[in-house]
Formats: structure tokens, C-alpha cells, sequence
């Protein structure tokens, strides 16, 4: 079983890539736009945002510019397959690759450490909460607001274009829509959830890493998938809230499996776990309709 402070945590953790989940929606399932500029961006926002707490910046303004950066990055790879017709999958790869070296000029050297730095969390440690449990308050709040923000703008019209543009290009070009504009936008807003994602999860540990950004897309899809599996995405706002909740029970079977000293994971463990978790979410949903409709056909 989980101690309380494992168990709350994973919670942490699993709201922090909610907000990644969030931009992995965008790009993969709105805009169909394969995206693996995310682990960049990660990295990008929690090394902007590092660098400016150490400079006296306001914690929250050093988020925002974080967030920013990340759009930034998604605009490039965005632009180097409407502009230069590169694909989609190889201009993220070339913008990730870029951006280590740009992460490593941001913050000078490999890592910088935030502790003692007034962050986005110091302020909360003064409720009468254990210290566990703060962040957690703060991300359920920051992700709260993410998910209305982004339900509303998928309601609006430039929200419905860009769905249309991930739908049907063709016929969305054929209504007057600026297909490229559009694809721009998204994921520049994709990444700019995950750069946020990113200057949140370097003030909750307390370090910007540049290497912290590895294997940030697939448990983005671990998450969007798994969230997929347990609340079918028929909704804008069911499937948002698919991606938080997929991205928590992500964390809570990772922390489980780790814990667990029967099952014999270690640390070490956690991209194995990761890759049966993801098989797990993609083909159980499978069977459970081919049952479904066995079932259906007997009855019948």
C-alpha cells in the first residue's frame, strides 16, 4: 500500500502532466499533428522559469513567460511544416533537438537548483495544510482553470475551426479556414500546456533539469490513452477530463508498482512499466467492446 505522502504525491505529479496530457490532445487528437516537440518544451519551461526566480522575477510571471517560451517552440515546429513543408513527426524532432542546446543556454549550465527560491507554491505553505497536501490544492486549481479555459476556447469559433482543420483539412480550406494559421496556433497552445506543465513540475521539485524533459510524450499518451480507456472522449469536456484523470492513474500505478515488493520493480523499472501500462490502455478497450458485442450477439 502507499504511504500518504506517496499517495498524495503521485496526485501531484498526476495533475502537473494532466496539463501535458492537455497539449498532447491538442496536437494528436484535435489537429492530428504527431508532436514530439513536448520533450523540448517541458525542459524549456521549467529552465525559463528557473532562470528568472533566480533572477527575483514574481514566480507567476516567470510561470507565464514559461508558458510562452513553449508556445514559441510549438509556433517553430508549426511553422517548419506549413512554411517549409517538412513533416509534421521530423519537424518536432528537429525543434526537440534544438532545444537542448537552447534549455543548456537558457540556464548556463545542466540543472539549477530552486531551493530556498520564493516559488508559485511558497505562499500556500502558510494554510493550516500539511505540506504534502499543498500542491496538490494549487494544481487542482491551476488545472481546474486550464480545463475551463481550454472547454470554452474548443466552443468558440476559431476552436471549431481548428477542429475542422484536424478533421478535414480539405474541407476546412474548402469553408475559408486558414488550415495553417490554425495548426500554428494549436501547437503553439499544445506546447504552451506543456511549458507551463514544465516551470510547475521545476518549482514542485525544486531543480530545472535539462535532461527532465526524456520520455515526456509518452507518458503524455500513457496518459491521454489510459484516460481515453476509462471515460469514452464522446464530449470536448469529457475527453479533457479523460486526460487529467488518465494522467493521475497513470502516476498512482506507477507509484503502485514501485511500492508493491511483490511484483519486483525497481527505479529503474519505470519506462518497462510505463510500456505495459500504455499496451494495457490501447488493448484492453478493444476487448472490452469485442466481449461487449459477443455478449450483444448471443443475446440476440
Amino acid at each position: 500500500m502507499l504511504s500518504e505522502i506517496a499517495f498524495y504525491g503521485a496526485i501531484e505529479t498526476g495533475l502537473i502532466y494532466g496539463l501535458v496530457a492537455f497539449g498532447i490532445y491538442i496536437s494528436f487528437r484535435v489537429l492530428d499533428f504527431p508532436d514530439l516537440t513536448v520533450d523540448g518544451s517541458f525542459p524549456l519551461g521549467a529552465a525559463v522559469a528557473a532562470v528568472l526566480i533566480m533572477q527575483g522575477w514574481n514566480p507567476w510571471v516567470a510561470t507565464g513567460a514559461a508558458v510562452l517560451a513553449g508556445m514559441a517552440a510549438g509556433a517553430v515546429t508549426a511553422m517548419l511544416n506549413v512554411k517549409l513543408k517538412i513533416l509534421n513527426l521530423l519537424a518536432s524532432i528537429l525543434t526537440m533537438i534544438a532545444l537542448y542546446s537552447i534549455n543548456l543556454r537558457v540556464m548556463g549550465r545542466p540543472n539549477i537548483a530552486l531551493l530556498g527560491e520564493e516559488t508559485v507554491l511558497t505562499p500556500w505553505y502558510s494554510l493550516d495544510l500539511a505540506y504534502h497536501q499543498v500542491p496538490v490544492l494549487l494544481f487542482v486549481i491551476v488545472v481546474f482553470i486550464a480545463l475551463i479555459l481550454l472547454w470554452r476556447f474548443m466552443k468558440s469559433e476559431t476552436g471549431l475551426a481548428m477542429r475542422a482543420t484536424g478533421a478535414n483539412p480539405r474541407m476546412a480550406r474548402a469553408q475559408g479556414i486558414a488550415t495553417g494559421a490554425m495548426i500554428i496556433l494549436g501547437v503553439a497552445v499544445s506546447n504552451g500546456l506543456v511549458g507551463l506543465a514544465g516551470a510547475l513540475f521545476a518549482q514542485s521539485q525544486g531543480a530545472a533539469d535539462v535532461t527532465m524533459g526524456v520520455g515526456v510524450i509518452v507518458i503524455g499518451l500513457a496518459s491521454l490513452i489510459g484516460g481515453e480507456a476509462v471515460i469514452t472522449p464522446t464530449t470536448v469536456i469529457r475527453a479533457l477530463v479523460a486526460c487529467v484523470v488518465g494522467a493521475i492513474i497513470y502516476r498512482l500505478a506507477i507509484a503502485l508498482a514501485l511500492n508493491a515488493d511483490f511484483l519486483g520493480f525497481k527505479a529503474q523499472d519505470l519506462n518497462l512499466i510505463t510500456a505495459i501500462l500504455v499496451t494495457l490502455a490501447i488493448v484492453l478497450p478493444g476487448a472490452r467492446n469485442s466481449l461487449v458485442n459477443k455478449l450483444s450477439r448471443k443475446k440476440a
